[in-house]
């Protein structure tokens, strides 16, 4: 199954951006190199969320792992594309199952641990899963009996396999006894993998409808994992710890490759916990995570608890998916030497790399994005050099060139999805005229120049709140915000009024409960940043925590459906 045409493929292999290594070359050249070097680790809590003991396993033992699941799918009757659905919390048995899936050119298509029945159904049925891998238990749900269930819904779904279940499908004497390793190899040959075809189908967020497909290629993810890894300055070798879900793109593009490109540990860790996460950031001698800005946030502003462990090893964090505080940045470099980079992408396809190399200022490294792929403009990073980028009205669909004129962000280039599974209504609508990825984002040009050379991301065009027809960022308003001493963290929706269609309502979580905030408050703050008055909050509403999708983003389509729904009122 090959999703983008002759000619692209020719032009990209033509460039050296796309090659014909496929994700079983990567892991069976990694398994060479690594051979009995630690591989990959276990969450530590990994057996009171699932009953399952925790796993270290060498890159020998990783692959028999991998051999033998890859058994037992034939067993089960799949054969090339067919599509395993799974759904594992950050644990060795994801890794394999990917693995195992890559060996056998099947397409995986993950699903985030919270999802049930509602969710699953309709999804499985729509990309016509065979196989359905799992835990018998997932903090306390038997994910077992749920996809048995599904299984008798859905004509398609063929097998349940599941680890921690003693029923049929139990995996749980996997690594028991002999396996035909002949067998998977002559299956893989028989395969004929190309890099072109699809691996995984992933799923939209959700944040604003229901989850699109989104397929992506061996050699979409080998652009993936060199971007990354070079962002976050990875050496061979080194340790990763992944606390984010690795069913999307942050997680498979941003850890998963990296890892496996560069022969080093893959430390996992599901779900989130700051008290865990730097106990294995000290005792697991990490060199390069990821974190969301909220936490990071909260790490620099609590000094004693950063001080209570030995983070000497960590020299890089990758971070995104909103706004990043310079005083954050440049907190955790100055006290601790540590390097948080910037980034901006989405399944459709990542993009953009804030990274000390490019964007050496913590000031500008956290309110901007490098405007890659843009003639005249160089930058040092190899992403840069293989995509193309452009600033567009999304109502007259005239480019834009010039500084602080807010438009879409729009991409071209090998990172870039080729339109979204068995939905040819939604492809059409995700391109331009042009061929490049609409990607509901609005930024505005920023920096000094003729050229400006950089992005400075504003909002998803859906959550710009229009005052009378002047439009507000909530980013830069979030920002300002979360500087305040009493907040923990906000989120900036537009409230629905008469006689202006929209005012600015600040949703916020403060850091004590015990604090006390109100609107006068806040508004004397911000007029102390010299923000324009038609900006300011015209309401404010405290809640215990900002609602967020499996992937950690705030779900402002429920705010705004809330309280609406309440007339503002919390």
């Amino acid at each position: 199954m090959i999703p983008f045409s002759a000619e692209t493929i020719r032009d990209y292999t033509n460039r050296g951006v796309w090659g014909n290594t496929t994700v079983d070359d990567l892991f069976r050249a990694a398994v060479l190199g690594g051979r009995e070097r630690l591989a990959i680790v276990d969450p530590p809590d990994k057996e009171s969320m699932t009953g399952l003991p925790s796993l270290r396993l060498n890159w020998l033992q990783l692959d028999d792992l991998v051999d033998r699941l890859s058994a037992r799918l034939m067993a089960a009757g799949l054969n090339k594309d067919d599509i395993v659905a799974v759904q594992l919390p950050n644990c060795v048995e994801l890794a394999v199952v990917y693995l195992a899936a890559a060996r056998l050119g099947l397409i995986m298509s993950p699903f985030p641990i919270q999802y049930r029945e509602h969710e699953l159904l309709d999804l499985l049925a729509f990309v016509g899963a065979k196989v359905f891998v799992t835990f018998g238990r997932i903090k306390g749900h038997d994910h077992a009996a749920m996809a048995g269930n599904l299984m008798q819904q859905l004509p398609s779904l063929e097998s349940v396999l599941a680890w921690g279940h003693s029923g049929v499908g139990s995996l749980d004497n996997l690594t028991h006894g002999p396996i035909d390793r002949a067998a998977v190899l002559a299956r893989h040959h028989a395969a004929a993998i190309d890099a072109n075809e699809v691996f995984t189908i992933t799923w939209t967020s959700g944040t604003e409808a229901r989850p699109k497909g989104v397929p992506k290629t061996h050699n979409h993810w080998m652009c993936a994992g060199i971007a990354c890894s070079q962002a976050g300055e990875l050496g061979d070798g080194e340790v990763l710890l992944n606390p984010f879900p690795m069913t999307h793109i942050g997680s498979l593009g941003g850890m998963f490759f990296p890892w496996l490109m560069k022969v080093g540990v893959l430390v996992q860790h599901q779900p989130f916990d700051l008290d865990t996460f730097l106990t294995q950031l000290e005792s697991e001698r990490v060199a390069y995570t990821v974190a969301p800005p909220a936490v990071l946030n909260l790490l620099v502003q609590n000094e004693a608890l950063m001080n209570k462990h030995d983070l000497s090893a960590l020299h890089s964090v990758g971070s995104g998916s909103a706004p990043l505080s310079p005083w954050m940045i440049r907190g955790l470099y100055d006290r601790y030497k540590i390097s948080v980079w910037n980034s901006f992408g989405s399944s459709e396809g990542c993009a953009l790399f804030g990274c000390a190399r490019d964007v050496p200022d913590p000031e500008a490294r956290a309110e901007y994005l490098p405007r890659f792929g843009v003639k005249g403009i160089e930058w040092a990073s190899w992403a840069a050099g293989i995509q193309e980028t452009r600033l567009v009205d999304p109502e007259t669909e005239e480019e834009i060139t010039t500084a602080g004129r807010p438009g879409e962000l729009r991409l071209r280039g090998p990172l870039v999805f080729s339109g979204y599974w068995n939905d040819e209504a939604q492809t059409r609508r995700a391109f331009d005229d042009q061929g490049y990825y609409r990607t509901g984002d609005m930024f505005e040009l920023a920096g000094e120049g003729a050229v400006p050379r950089y992005y400075r991301y504003l909002a998803r065009t859906k959550d710009v709140v229009n005052r009378g027809g002047m439009k507000i960022s909530p980013v830069e308003l979030e920002t300002l915000i979360d500087g305040h001493p009493k907040v923990r963290e906000a989120a900036v929706i537009g409230m629905p009024n008469d006689r202006l269609g929209e005012i600015v309502c600040a949703v916020v979580v403060l850091r004590d409960p015990v604090d006390k905030i109100d609107l006068v408050e806040l508004v004397a703050y911000l007029r102390e940043r010299k923000i324009a008055v038609y900006k300011l909050p015209e309401q404010l509403i405290v809640v215990d925590a900002l609602p967020r999708n499996p992937v950690g983003k705030v779900l402002k389509r429920d705010l705004r459906l809330h309280y609406y729904a309440a007339g503002g009122a919390s």
